[in-house]
């Protein structure tokens, strides 16, 4: 028998009855479900643009307990960026999500905001190199990955644009994690002024060559390419957070917020982005952001690092913590004066030192002028 009558025979035996290699992905589907992921959302942005109220909306429950306005302005009082870490599981149809929600309290909230997107950067970069190094030990078992998937960069809406310290910060972080950008509270914009800044964000973003998470459109079914067109011309995600139940005109139960002239529903395309930006995160593009991550950005880390560094060497501390430079000015100051306040102390007492040594030595001088003069008088008085 010839070599192509054997390959002919072996495919008609293939297509006739098979040997099972079309059960691998019912084996892959069991073992990923079985294993479950990991899931990290990061959220940025200043105080009041909703982003607790966001994540709240987005899970259904309330994952992240909201500040009230005292604990806020204590906050503020503190001049840092904090880096708060919120976990959950959640379940659907037996396949399990450890999701991790980073919360970025004090972002932006300074009259002084110079780098204060340093410590959002350090904290992903950070987890770059934890995972860098699990991989590294001779055992991986229980590995713990929490690589930031996505960071949500919440913009307020001002009407206007970007200001210098949103462009700064997502240039930032949109050069090491997927970088989706987010209208806070779109409620606030009528539908022509939200249209026309959502123009001029994506205009500064071109301009400015902001790196920001770019989904694939292309599918082999036309719903999902007609769909994926549709999310991606969204962007950036104008949303409407609210965790309530309000009672619309025509007596519908759903999740928005209630104003004088109507009601402001979450769910509904015609009044926020909410659902194609849920739906981006969790429903269709979840695997790619994961895969995207992993094969984008974190390799990029890697790449970068093992050029520079021996295998298992720790990463090189930074010379200039550009965190806590304020702060180390604000000491050094500090201490300058009291060094001043020290030296013009010493100064006066050596002053005083000197004048008290001049009048001892003018009294020591008259004293032994008095002397001399004793002494001729005695020398006048015995001759």
């Amino acid at each position: 028998m010839s070599a192509s009558d054997a390959n002919s025979s072996a495919k008609t035996q293939a297509t006739s009855g098979g040997i099972g290699i079309a059960n691998l992905p019912n084996q892959l589907h069991k073992i990923v479900t079985k294993k479950g992921t990991n899931l990290s959302i990061m959220v940025v942005g200043e105080s009041g643009t909703g982003k607790t109220t966001f994540i709240n909306t987005l899970l259904t429950t309330e994952l992240i307990e909201p500040l009230e306005d005292a604990a806020r302005r204590k906050k503020q009082m503190d001049k840092t960026v904090d880096i708060n870490i919120h976990k959950a599981e959640l379940e659907e149809k037996m396949f399990n999500v450890k999701l991790n929600v980073v919360d970025t309290p004090g972002f932006g909230d300074y009259v002084n905001n110079n780098d204060c997107w340093l410590p959002v950067v350090d904290f992903i970069e950070n987890q770059y190199e934890q995972y860098l190094r699990q991989e590294q030990q001779p055992v991986r078992k229980g590995v713990v990955d929490m690589r930031v998937h996505a960071c949500l960069y919440f913009i307020r809406p001002n009407g206007h644009t970007l200001k210098p310290l949103d462009v700064r910060a997502m240039k930032a972080i949109g050069a090491r994690v997927n970088l989706i950008p987010v209208i806070a509270k779109a409620d606030t914009l009528s539908p022509t002024a939200l249209r026309q800044f959502k123009k001029r964000v994506m205009d500064v973003i071109d301009a400015q060559s902001i790196r920001i998470y770019q989904p694939p459109v292309e599918s082999d079914d036309e719903a999902m390419t007609a769909r994926n067109k549709d999310i991606i011309s969204a962007v950036p995600f104008a949303i409407i957070g609210s965790t309530q139940e309000v009672k619309t005109p025509d007596g519908r139960q759903v999740k928005g917020r209630q104003y004088p002239w109507g009601v402001a529903e979450v769910e509904n395309d015609q009044h926020c982005d909410f659902k194609k930006l849920r739906s981006l995160l969790i429903r269709t593009h979840m695997l790619d952001l994961i895969s995207t991550t992993e094969e984008v950005h974190y390799d990029k880390y890697r790449t970068t690092q093992m050029k520079t560094r021996k295998f298992g060497e720790p990463k090189p501390r930074k010379v200039d913590n550009k965190k806590f430079r304020e702060e180390e000015e604000m000491l050094r100051k500090r201490f300058t004066e009291k060094v001043k306040l020290e030296e013009n102390r010493f100064r006066q007492w050596e002053q005083k030192l000197i004048a008290e040594r001049d009048r001892l030595n003018k009294d020591l001088e008259q004293e032994h002028n008095l002397v001399k003069q004793l002494e001729s008088e005695i020398e006048a008085i015995s001759n």
